[in-house]
């Protein structure tokens, strides 16, 4: 099958899914009230509660849910066709991974901006909260470790993409203080120059692999000598 049937179909049933689905989760089963003031406006202290524009917390939800399912899965997938990897990120973005992202993040809104073992310990029990902390954790080190592997195997032997991704690290920190203060709320600026930055160090790659390789070059001919 084309990719572009493919393309059309899972924008359709993601533009779909926002319009009924999406709006009967909000509406109906999380009863959304937009009249309700957040943590970050009524506990706000700039340093653990810091109102944070809408993009900026799209740009943050919108990595963690592109992790290491959405990611490994797929490709994973892949080897047995284009149908089990196309259903996985179709479905799964719909009923599992966004719903799952948007509950969390609703109740953490409802509860102070708590995190999941907090709201559990406080709801349920003390030792509801602690096995949950537990289990979180067990997760966290999976989903890590699985995600290593793969990364770790196709930055192996890769001076170019250990450099671009390296340089992901200060750019990101620079953005930041440009974001937040330097310039505070240039979210559009901001990000032009993070994206700027990124695809740059991605043009360098290659000039930094060519360096490696002549500098191993020159240390493979002394220790030949």
């Amino acid at each position: 099958m084309h990719a572009v049937v493919l393309m059309a179909v899972a924008l359709c049933v993601f533009a779909l899914a926002y319009r009924y689905y999406a709006a009967f989760i909000a509406a109906k089963v999380l009863m959304l009230d937009d009249s309700r003031v957040t943590p970050a406006f009524r506990m706000g202290d700039g340093r653990d509660y810091v109102p944070t524009n809408k993009w900026v917390v799209f740009g943050h939800h919108f990595a963690a849910i592109a992790g290491a399912g959405p990611l490994i899965g797929p490709t994973l997938a892949a080897q047995y066709g284009w149908g089990p990897g196309f259903f996985w990120i179709l479905l799964g973005s719909v009923f599992a991974g966004s719903v799952h992202d948007m509950i969390i993040l609703f109740a953490s809104v409802r509860h102070d901006g708590h995190s999941l073992s907090l709201i559990a310990r406080r709801d349920v029990g003390r030792m509801t909260g602690v096995l949950t902390a537990v289990a979180i954790f067990a997760i966290i080190i999976v989903a890590l470790a699985g995600l290593a592997v793969a990364v770790v195997n196709a930055l192996h032997q890769n001076p170019w993409g250990v450099f671009s991704i390296g340089l992901t690290i200060p750019i990101s920190m620079a953005v930041g203080l440009y974001m937040f203060k330097i310039r505070p709320g240039a979210i559009f600026s901001g990000s032009l120059i993070g994206v700027l930055l990124v695809c740059a160090a991605v043009c360098v790659g290659p000039w930094w692999r060519t360096r490696l390789s002549d500098h191993g070059s020159l240390l493979t001919r002394s220790n030949c000598r």
